[in-house]
């Protein structure tokens, strides 16, 4: 292994256990020290990769936001997938539906709380939800050019989609007993199937 790669395995090694940290105790409570420690590196090596917590904080952001996306567009079938598939497959990774999906609204619900105060937390939140209604538009976007979705206002149809996720996301990790996974999808998907022109039954994955 070359000395950029050690570097590169250990940077993911840190970030990877930032976001294990932050997700336990809540941001307000990390200590550089906690995440080297949790990342079996020293501080001086943590603090070669990242100088403040700060700057770990988005960077650890951005590499969740990023292992969520990569886990969708490297399934085995998904360029030969249906539009409707591929599209629930995008909600499934939006909702808090596995523990590593916990982990990631966990890490979001800190950064809506430090976005309220820190100008540089609320423009990357920002800059995430601009990836997000790409990545749900680009999946609308590709049912419509297939003729599976009815044409629409993606943009619009984007941000309902994140609203709708967010809401009910929130509701799920609080484990409010009136909004379970299942009725979660299906009424999302029930909301937004008329206006695609699909079938209102969450599709099988």
């Amino acid at each position: 292994m070359t000395k950029a790669e050690r570097a590169l395995e250990t940077r993911e090694r840190i970030l990877t256990a930032a976001c294990e940290v932050i997700a336990d105790i809540g941001f307000e409570n990390v200590s550089m020290r906690k995440v080297a420690e949790h990342a079996g590196v020293s501080k001086a090596l943590l603090h070669y990769h990242f100088d403040t917590r700060e700057k770990l904080f988005a960077e650890a952001m951005t590499h969740s936001f990023a292992q969520t996306g990569t886990g969708i567009d490297t399934e085995a079938d998904a360029g030969t997938a249906s539009a409707s598939v591929a599209l629930a497959r995008v909600l499934r990774s939006m909702l808090p539906t596995d523990a590593e999906l916990r982990q990631d609204w966990k890490l979001w619900q800190e950064l809506w709380v430090r976005a309220q105060r820190d100008p540089a937390a609320r423009h990357l939140a920002v800059d995430l939800y601009d990836q997000l209604h790409a990545w749900v538009g680009g999946a609308l976007e590709r049912g419509i050019e297939s003729g599976e979705f009815a044409d629409c206002d993606v943009p619009a149809l984007s941000t309902l989609v994140l609203a709708l996720c967010d809401g009910f996301g929130i509701r799920l990790m609080l484990d409010d007993p009136r909004v379970d996974l299942p009725t979660a999808r299906a009424t999302i998907w029930r909301t937004i199937a008329p206006t695609l022109g699909i079938a209102e039954t969450f599709p099988e994955l």
